[in-house]
């Protein structure tokens, strides 16, 4: 790529560079309102609103529009409008307009910008407008003649529902991923935030969990051969928007045709990605899944960084913590001797034990300093401790210091474990019972059990491709496995759960543990 392509980003690094961003951001909002074509007076009035420090003159704007231009920001047509002064007859008038690489500049710079602030979030608002408009489409795949139109339309928010919803997603994850890990984090605002993020996440993978399988289901339930015919009419009716060619290219393709078999393979490919995004294919984990399995991660990691802000506040070693606080105590030493006694307090590097200097030996020397140079023989004595001669200890040794008991801690710490154990044996226990059972005949479920019903049917609805109706997998430790039939004659069932009434087709399902079989072959 030539270097002249990147000339209209030259104005970032220029010495007038928030004059040329303020100027260019006037076009961009005129542009969106419709306002194609502006003169220097246009610009210098819009400049003058921002207030009184920022008030450049006339000239000082003309000198920057004819830089913007000359980058290739800017194209500049003489205005030949009627002249009502003796100035502007002599001043060189222009309409100054963006030119499509100024504004593929000003795009790119937006995007940058939206990308440093952006935080993103889980939205499980996006997954019920996908499985809306996926439902749609299927209604319009049943038409004999649909609408181009609609079939365009809903295509069209599909796809952008689909990547906002992937791209804030992975916002969302990286800087969760950063909060947990404790960099810069201010620790009372994050044992606040703690406790309503456990709740977003458990929320989102509910919601992945049950709208995940349906859209899963809907998108299965679109056959090839219907959605072919709908990403057809998609891109017949924008191609009929396709600029006619130049000349000398009378006899070459019709541009249309171009541009509906460019648009088609844009649309399925986009479909694909959709696909690979809700659905699991062999070795292939769909995007659904991993991100439920993070997210579900995150849970336990975020429990994890609180557990250390609480030893640290318990009083347990923190290296990095003792080396700031010995780096301020360095900065606030009064003088050099005052960095010395602090370096040996901390570090404990003594000179040789037995040329250990008592009180008076080195109140003498600091009143007659020995230069280093000093022979030992010419030095003065040293004065060494009578306990050291007899103990070989210079101080007297004493008790050490009683070490705190954690053992309660270490106790409710181990009641708890054995406590969230026993609850998931216990669903464990209520679920793999190791034969075929519908969901209808599950009963009420408790909460424990509930959740891990829910995981363990997420990740059978995921990994379910079209046609299947049956369909076996194993959860990630190994423990489980699942068997999932869909029911021909399949009546919408309820479940009654602590927390509501969760609803949906009746299936057969099979769950098995695997741990004992292992142990009995072991046996």
């Amino acid at each position: 790529m030539e270097s002249s392509e990147f000339r209209p980003f030259a104005h970032l690094g220029a010495p007038n560079a928030a004059l040329y961003r303020r100027v260019m951001a006037e076009f961009v909002a005129n542009k969106q309102r419709f306002v194609v074509h502006l003169r220097c007076e246009d610009i210098h009035e819009a400049l003058a609103a921002g207030g009184p420090d920022e008030h450049p003159s006339v000239e000082t704007v003309a000198e920057a529009l004819a830089q913007l231009r000359e980058w290739g920001n800017l194209r500049a047509d003489p205005d030949t409008s009627r002249v009502t002064t003796v100035e502007d007859f002599h001043r060189a008038r222009y309409l100054y307009q963006l030119t499509h690489r100024g504004e593929a500049a000003e795009r790119a710079l937006k995007v940058y910008d939206e990308q440093l602030g952006r935080r993103g979030a889980l939205q499980a608002v996006a997954l019920a407008d996908i499985a809306m408009q996926l439902r749609a489409l299927r209604e319009l795949a049943g038409q004999a003649q649909p609408d181009p139109g609609r079939v365009g339309l809903l295509l069209r928010d599909l796809d952008r529902r689909a990547t906002d919803l992937a791209e804030n997603a992975q916002a969302f994850m990286g800087s969760m991923l950063r909060t947990i890990d404790l960099d810069g984090t201010d620790v009372e605002a994050f044992r606040a935030y703690k406790d309503r993020l456990v709740d977003y996440l458990e929320h989102f993978i509910k919601d992945l969990v049950t709208l995940g399988g349906e859209i899963a289901g809907l998108l299965d339930a679109l056959e090839d051969a219907e959605i072919s015919r709908l990403l057809a009419l998609a891109a017949r009716r924008d191609a009929e928007d396709a600029a006619p060619g130049g000349e000398g290219e009378s006899d070459r393709e019709d541009p249309r045709e171009a541009a509906y078999r460019t648009g088609l393979a844009a649309w399925e490919e986009r479909w694909r990605g959709l696909r690979q995004w809700f659905i699991s294919q062999p070795g292939h984990p769909s995007q659904a899944k991993l991100l439920r399995g993070r997210a579900r991660q995150a849970i336990p990691d975020l429990l994890a960084a609180v557990a250390t802000l609480n030893e640290r506040r318990a009083g347990r070693s923190d290296r990095s913590a003792d080396f700031r606080a010995l780096a301020l105590w360095f900065a606030q030493a009064p003088d050099v001797q005052a960095m010395h006694r602090l370096w040996r307090g901390a570090f404990g590097l003594y000179a040789s034990r037995h040329l250990m200097l008592d009180g008076d030996t080195l109140s003498e020397r600091e009143e007659q300093p020995v230069p280093a140079s000093t022979s030992w023989i010419k030095a003065p004595p040293l004065r060494i401790s009578p306990r050291l001669r007899r103990t070989g200890s210079y101080e007297r040794r004493g008790h050490p210091n009683r070490i705190a008991s954690r053992e309660e801690g270490r106790l409710v710490l181990a009641r708890l474990a054995a406590r969230q154990t026993e609850q998931t044996a216990a669903a464990r226990a209520r679920l793999a019972t190791g034969r075929p059972t519908r969901l209808g005949e599950l009963g009420e479920l408790d909460g424990d059990a509930f959740g891990l019903f829910l995981a363990l049917l997420g990740d059978a609805l995921s990994t379910r491709r079209s046609g299947q109706r049956e369909v076996l997998t194993t959860t990630a430790d190994g423990a489980l496995r699942v068997r999932l039939t869909a029911l021909t004659d399949a009546a919408r069932i309820a479940i009654r759960t602590p927390a509501g009434v969760f609803r949906g087709p009746d299936h057969l399902i099979e769950i098995a543990a695997l741990e004992s079989q292992s142990r009995k072959l072991v046996a």
